[in-house]
């Protein structure tokens, strides 16, 4: 008799149907949202009805195989306003999850957040900070962190104090269709691998999207990474980072920073209207104290892509860069830049030819070869380096991401 219902009870399991958890605004949204994030089971669907859910406490999944869906991000609006406890509005750290059609607004920390996810998808959502640029907003809004297979499609970031969009230590990244404004960065890929970023609008941002690759990680070399079909203009909102903030040194006015990553492809874009610069490529921080860190970006390659109307009014008053960059430049400011910053020894006998910047763009383009480093030492005999010979070659394309 007990091997029939064991059979009879894996039966039944095998065969069960997926429970939907429908959920509408109440003074008790708090707790039946969060009860039904710890009691769902996996293949389970969330159901958030049209409305507005003022809660005070974050709220967090780690149960797979869980969808939270809403009616629309104008629609199903999360508000976080009065939060009191948690560092995000939602945290996510269990793997195949899909988040789709509601919004995160006013969040304390960052709006949404997943941790060590593999299959997480970010659909159609909207994160913001209703009151405008501001420093005391929470850092980011959309941000996977060590994470794998990471979609991000459809979704609005306004308002974050260092990145709309953050995806930070994952791997197989796809960032599309999706609007970043008025955030200090619009879009930052950063300390990651295999990442595509296409069909994006970055505008109203201090900078429209960034590849950085930092120190001091657990995950470095961030490499392969794409970013072409984009619009990236408009970028001129003051830096409105906290103090001591890695973004707070990007200038008003930037379009695009690729910054001590390798293998990265910039292709088929539209810059414009960027104050200061449409593309700066430059080496990260050259004393870190990281014997790990590579801080030279390597093997990048720009081409076909439109520019028009920078640098009219380039700003000074965020890091060194800028402030050299006016001075070199002497009153010709650039589409594109490079610091010119290498090696000691690869200054002295040149680059490997894999490792070169290619530049294939319109004859038009203005470009400039910072060459800081021997500006440094020879100011006095250095002169703007505006030739583009020594960045041809042939255009190697970057596979793309394989979606899951």
């Amino acid at each position: 008799m007990k091997f029939f219902l064991l059979v009879f009870s894996l039966i039944f399991s095998a065969f069960s149907i997926a429970e939907t958890w429908f959920i509408k605004p109440s003074s008790n949204s708090q707790e039946e949202i969060q009860e039904a994030l710890i009691l769902a089971e996996p293949g389970d669907i969330i159901q958030l009805a049209e409305g507005f859910y003022k809660l005070k406490h974050g709220l967090s999944l780690d149960v797979d195989d869980v969808s939270i869906v809403g009616a629309g991000h104008e629609k199903t609006i999360l508000n976080f306003k009065d939060q009191i406890s948690s560092a995000q509005g939602l945290l996510v750290t269990s793997n195949r999850v899909v988040l789709k059609d509601f919004a995160i607004e006013d969040a304390k920390g960052d709006a949404v957040k997943s941790k060590g996810s593999d299959e997480i998808s970010f659909i159609n959502l909207r994160t913001e900070w209703t009151n405008g640029p501001d420093s005391t907003n929470g850092a980011y809004g959309i941000y996977p962190v060590e994470s794998k297979r990471v979609l991000i499609d459809g979704c609005i970031a306004i308002g974050a104090s260092d990145a709309g969009i953050y995806v930070g230590q994952s791997e197989q990244i796809i960032v599309r269709n999706t609007l970043a404004k008025f955030n200090v960065a619009g879009i930052e890929i950063e300390n990651s691998y295999y990442a595509d970023v296409y069909d994006n609008i970055a505008t109203q941002n201090t900078g429209g999207i960034l590849v950085f690759d930092l120190p001091n990680l657990p995950k470095q070399g961030g490499k392969f990474v794409r970013v072409f079909n984009n619009r990236s203009f408009d970028n001129n909102t003051p830096n409105f980072a906290p103090e001591g903030n890695i973004v707070g040194e990007v200038p008003s006015g930037t379009g695009l920073v690729v910054m001590a990553n390798s293998n990265v492809e910039v292709f088929e874009n539209s810059f414009s209207n960027n104050s200061t610069i449409h593309i700066a490529v430059v080496s990260g921080d050259l004393e870190s104290g990281d014997e790990n860190y590579y801080p030279h970006p390597k093997s990048i390659q720009i081409h076909n892509n439109s520019y028009s109307n920078v640098g009219y009014s380039p700003d000074v008053d965020r890091g060194n860069l800028s402030k050299l960059l006016v001075e070199i430049a002497e009153g010709e400011m650039p589409d594109v830049i490079w610091d010119g910053v290498l090696p000691l020894s690869q200054a002295i006998l040149g680059q490997p030819q894999d490792e070169k910047l290619i530049l294939k763009e319109n004859e038009s383009i203005k470009f400039l070869n910072l060459d800081a480093l021997w500006y440094f030492l020879f100011s006095y005999f250095h002169s703007p380096n505006r030739d583009k010979t020594d960045f041809s070659g042939d255009i190697k394309a970057l596979p793309a991401v394989e979606e899951w």
